[in-house]
């Protein structure tokens, strides 16, 4: 709860900060600010349980914890970000990074929550955030119309899952997780019940983009502003994983057979259909929508683990998050001045920008699962323990995807290294720090997972 506190705290400050003409100063302070809040954070990863003082509307435990730590990094790495490519908008500035640290403060409710009201709180604070970001370049028709289609469906989701958590009350009486969670072990449930957790997983499937209900994010992150959709790829959608995985395991969906045939085809479809687009695209943004849909769907996979899942999770969640960040640092680096993010921007990247270039491809590799990168071992844990549990069907289908996956990340690699420079590029140093140090951290966690598995 103090985490909660202080990012909100942290949030007010950045609006005190533009009344006090405080600009210049406002993005490294946040950012020692978060890195502050995040050792905080991390020295109550061991101990676990909820506040009374809250009646267990917030639960800590070392999954939240990891969740929130992660959650807090990719954040400051979007703030560090923020400070070039909100120069032009120095009125609005402020507005912006506040936004961002709210929007943090919603992810980590999320992860958090020990009640379905804390729950709701948190992912309308995350999504209202992301509505505004979204449509935050008001000259520009395409953000306007990425801005509006996200919050009507937005909207609708939210609806779903609202439904969903009033089913669930009406049929166990509680909001209280744990309550809940114990009623799920009995035969005293009414079939209201399966129908609300059903509709709580539906919206939950919407705001990580699974198929079928991904529609929304290839227009959105093609409309909206580059670093908003660098926002909603990762720290948006990792969010929204790890509150699906804990909804699921905390009112215990899977003693529902249905519920692990419905995770198993939407797995496989995200993963599938997600691929197979991203082949046919050749405008980068849309293609990174389309690898994030395919992503969802290795995320989804979890669900399948009985044993470590939280670790293969947060793993998965933080080595997918961490190339997110590295790719699309260079991706707003290379195309803020061009008219669009085709493919063909990134023409000859390696003779003009060569640690541009590298950083590029390592995040892309990362994704593709390419060792030595954390990608890779993300996948592997992944599909060793869900084979072990006997769902080797899915696994087989996972590992046909990854290979597809190559095909258009090689496509902009391909462009970087073989094809003739385009015009002049300037360097953008900030944007090459923060690529390079995330994709340093991917490494990192790659060849040394126990920083991550002691945690958990």
């Amino acid at each position: 709860m103090n985490t909660l506190i202080a990012l909100s705290g942290l949030g007010i400050f950045c609006l005190i900060a533009e009344i006090a003409n405080l600009r210049k100063i406002l993005v490294p302070v946040v950012v020692l600010g978060l890195l502050s809040i995040l050792v905080a954070t991390l020295t109550v990863w061991n101990v676990p349980g909820s506040d009374p003082v809250y009646n267990n509307m917030i639960v800590t435990t070392p999954f939240s914890v990891a969740c929130s730590a992660l959650f807090i990094i990719l954040t400051a790495f979007l703030i560090a970000m923020s400070a070039d490519f909100y120069s032009d908008k120095p009125t609005k500035f402020s507005d912006f990074i506040a936004i961002k640290v709210f929007l943090l403060t919603g992810a980590i409710t999320m992860v958090s929550f020990g009640n379905l009201a804390m729950f709701f709180l948190g992912i309308e604070v995350l999504s209202i955030s992301l509505y505004v970001l979204s449509a935050s370049d008001r000259l520009n028709i395409l953000s306007n119309e990425a801005g509006m289609k996200y919050f009507l469906l937005g909207s609708f989701a939210s609806g779903i899952l609202l439904f969903g958590i009033c089913l669930v009350y009406g049929a166990t009486g509680y909001f209280d997780l744990s309550e809940i969670y114990a009623l799920s072990q009995g035969a005293g449930l009414n079939n209201w019940y399966p129908i609300g957790l059903t509709l709580i997983i539906i919206g939950l499937l919407f705001k990580i983009a699974a198929v079928p209900f991904h529609f929304w994010a290839p227009d959105v992150y093609e409309g909206a502003p580059t670093m908003v959709t660098a926002t909603m790829s990762t720290l948006a959608k990792v969010a929204a994983v790890a509150t699906l995985y804990k909804i699921v395991v905390g009112l215990n969906a899977l003693e529902f057979p249905h519920f692990t045939i419905m995770f198993l085809i939407i797995a496989a479809l995200s993963m599938t259909v997600g691929n197979i687009i991203a082949l046919r695209q050749t405008n980068v943004k849309r293609m990174l929508a389309f690898s994030g849909i395919s992503h969802a769907g290795f995320m989804l996979m979890v669900v399948f683990l009985h044993h470590h899942a939280s670790f293969n999770l947060v793993y998965y969640m933080a080595a997918y998050s961490l190339a997110g960040i590295a790719a699309f640092s260079i991706l707003i680096a290379v195309t803020k001045s061009a008219q669009n993010q085709d493919v063909n921007q990134f023409n000859g990247l390696a003779k003009t920008h060569p640690v541009q270039a590298i950083i590029l491809t390592g995040a892309l590799l990362s994704m593709a699962g390419i060792p030595i990168f954390s990608g890779f071992f993300a996948k592997f844990f992944l599909f060793t323990e869900v084979f072990q549990n006997g769902n080797r069907l899915i696994v087989i289908i996972a590992v046909i995807n990854s290979i597809i996956s190559m095909g258009y990340y090689f496509k902009v690699i391909q462009a970087m290294f073989t094809q003739q420079p385009v015009a002049s590029r300037s360097s953008a140093k900030l944007y090459v720090l923060v690529g390079l140090i995330a994709l340093l951290a991917n490494l990192c966690i790659g060849l040394f997972p126990d920083i991550i598995r002691t945690v958990l």
